[in-house]
């Protein structure tokens, strides 16, 4: 259990595959999904508590942080910015 709470805002995308919605956060590299959008961010909340629960239990939370790009200041972290999230073109040969 940690001992401090962390509060902070993660960026989270939810996409929809098939008949499942998808929530993913790159600040965590982690994702889950639901049913429902409203399931999905359940699901995302409860994943997001374990993982961070995990790695602190760990000892390896500065590590794991840093690494996805976290910014430790003043004791408190802080998760990576998205400066931008948008839609980009690709044009691949197709091989078959």
């Amino acid at each position: 259990m940690l001992k401090n709470n962390l509060s902070f805002n993660l960026p989270v995308l939810i996409t929809k595959q098939n008949k499942r919605f998808v929530a993913y956060t790159p600040a965590l590299d982690v994702s889950t999904s639901g049913k429902s959008v409203k399931e999905a961010k359940k699901r995302f909340v409860e994943l997001a508590n374990i993982f961070l629960e995990e790695i602190f239990e760990a000892k390896t939370g500065n590590d794991v942080l840093s690494e996805l790009g976290w910014k430790k200041v003043q004791k408190k972290w802080n998760p990576p910015e998205i400066i931008s999230s948008q839609s980009i073109g690709l044009r691949m040969p197709v091989f078959a």
